[in-house]
């Protein structure tokens, strides 16, 4: 669900303000009377808890407060200025470019139907009823000049104009909450948000520590973290969905659109459980270990990679009877069940090693470093908390 912003148009009038110094200018460049500019900031004022700007001799100036929020609110606009360099638009005639046409109701409605796949679903996400979402969307084509929507019998499909608006609206949107965020932190309120898409390696010990370390410094900050494939959470990256992305880096990255910091590398070992027949005796060999049932990563994956060159730089076949599984509880669960085996970072399955639940058959298997790091969107401008968070992450990584 994309959050309440406020109306663009005041934000854009709180800009010109910051930029021209006066309401009086900046209600002439928004097409808005000085009495609603005057409105406007009062409510954003109301909004933001802290005065934006302050009467001087020379004009309206910006408050700290002032300045660090239109910094914020400029960069979203940067955001939406793309929506009309990135496509080829046939703009309904005006004198304002899209990015100063355009409503925050309408690209929330953009944003739900691109996310939802239908008006629907999107329309609950928001709350609202379907017909004024439905109404929202078809305002927005018409100012775009082009279609954006095509419905079908399984819900709506949308065109990849209208998944490039979304994005660029998404990322507006999350410049905007970060300006709120930064105005608290100054003010002593240290409660901003920090999502963090979390892989498999991180979730068992790195980020709980490092979140445990934040909130004894910051107990108001807001953390999420979630869970998925590396596909969705980079694509939730991409749409400022998710701030941080923690786990596996991937050689080479997938996009120009992120930076990586690797922040050490993990091989991977042989886990099975405690009292498995090939943890007596000798070392098992290579036929030995493609004898065995085992449960792997999905394909793509660094680790499913590093499983299949392990066995094929020996020469021999990959298994065949596999089980795939990025779930560490369900893999955990089915070692104690069985005598499969698996490939995994010790770091992951220390707790159950020390308690004598799982074994490993080796050391680190040579051959196998997956670099662990930090992901993000290029640009990306954390606030005061964000930053700590990242700083206790590395710190951590260090120790």
């Amino acid at each position: 669900m994309v959050e309440d912003i406020p109306n663009l148009r005041h934000l854009h009038a709180a800009s010109e303000i910051a930029r021209l110094g006066s309401i009086s200018h900046a209600a002439a460049n928004v097409h808005l009377s000085q009495s609603a500019v005057t409105q406007a900031i009062a409510r954003l004022e109301a909004r933001v808890g802290e005065r934006l700007f302050e009467r001087t001799g020379a004009g309206m100036r910006p408050t700290e407060s002032g300045r660090r929020f239109i910094a914020r609110i400029d960069r979203a606009f940067q955001k939406l200025k793309s929506i009309e360099s990135e496509n080829a638009l046939e703009l309904v005639p005006g004198d304002e470019p899209l990015h100063r046409r355009v409503t925050a109701t309408q690209l929330r409605a953009l944003v739900a139907v691109v996310e939802s796949g239908g008006f629907s679903l999107a329309a609950r996400g928001l709350g609202l009823s379907e017909p004024s979402v439905y109404r929202s969307a078809r305002e927005l084509e018409q100012l775009c000049g082009c279609s954006l929507f095509r419905r079908r019998s399984n819900g709506v499909e949308t065109t990849v104009t209208a998944r490039q608006m979304a994005r660029s609206a998404s990322l507006a949107f999350a410049e905007i909450r970060q300006g709120f965020d930064e105005v608290d932190e100054l003010h002593g309120r240290m409660q901003s948000r920090i999502v963090v898409g979390c892989l498999p390696l991180a979730r068992t010990k790195l980020l709980p520590d490092a979140i445990t370390r934040l909130l004894s410094w910051h107990p108001s900050a807001r953390v999420r973290v979630v869970d998925g494939p590396y596909d969705d959470l980079l694509h939730e990256l991409l749409h400022g969905n998710i701030d941080i992305m923690l786990g596996a880096l991937r050689l080479p990255r997938p996009t120009l659109a992120i930076v990586q910091e690797r922040l050490f590398d993990d091989p991977l070992s042989i886990v099975v459980r405690r009292g498995h027949p090939l943890l007596e005796g000798s070392k098992p060999g290579v036929a030995q270990l493609a004898g065995l049932h085992w449960i792997v990563p999905r394909e793509g994956t660094p680790a499913r990679d590093h499983f299949n060159a392990f066995f094929i730089a020996r020469g021999v076949a990959p298994p065949a009877h596999l089980i795939e599984c990025s779930s560490l509880v369900t893999t955990r669960g089915l070692l104690l069940q069985s005598d499969r085996a698996a490939l995994l970072s010790q770091r992951q399955v220390s707790p159950d090693v020390t308690r004598g639940y799982l074994a490993t058959l080796s050391e680190p298997l040579p051959g196998t470093e997956r670099s662990i790091g930090l992901t993000l969107r290029k640009g990306w401008k954390p606030t005061l908390v964000q930053s700590t968070f990242l700083d206790t992450i590395r710190q951590l990584a260090v120790d």
